[in-house]
């Protein structure tokens, strides 16, 4: 089953790229590694605020983190032309704004790691970081950048 399959079987549209807020690119390649800039949660078009631990639960600090990889893979799709041709999605390193004394980071990130795995399978399987940070861009909740490589 194609990767784009996957997505129609989960009733996922691929968003366009976001315009970035500051001075950086949504992407970079180099060799076979692509890069995505770090992507923030967004709802209803809207940037997702909240702080874990304090404003938010893990349950909807998941579904932000699932939230920001469909975007994340709509960049990757502008950036590689055929999400088909990804060979390992590499590495997710999620930045989770959080109070001092919450510790569920890694369920949070789950939200995008299993989204990542239900669409590319073993290829989708990947390196990750999860850290708690004191604030995020426009307040954001979650946010996340991966980097993946395609196929030769």
């Amino acid at each position: 089953m194609s990767v784009y399959d996957k997505l129609q079987a989960l009733n996922i549209t691929l968003p366009p790229v976001a315009v970035p807020a500051a001075a950086y690119v949504p992407f970079v390649q180099t060799g076979n590694l692509v890069f995505l800039s770090g992507h923030i949660a967004k709802q209803d078009g809207k940037v997702w605020t909240g702080q874990l631990g304090k404003t938010m639960q893990t349950a909807e600090g998941a579904q932000a983190a699932r939230a920001v990889a469909v975007d994340l893979l709509g960049t990757l799709h502008a950036a590689v032309g055929d999400l088909n041709k990804i060979k390992r999605i590499v590495k997710v390193m999620s930045l989770v704004n959080s109070s001092p004394d919450y510790t569920e980071h890694h369920l949070v990130t789950n939200g995008c790691s299993e989204l990542i795995g239900q669409v590319f399978g073993d290829k989708g399987a990947h390196a990750r970081s999860a850290f708690g940070v004191a604030q995020l861009p426009l307040g954001a909740c979650v946010e996340i950048e991966l980097i993946a490589e395609l196929a030769s």
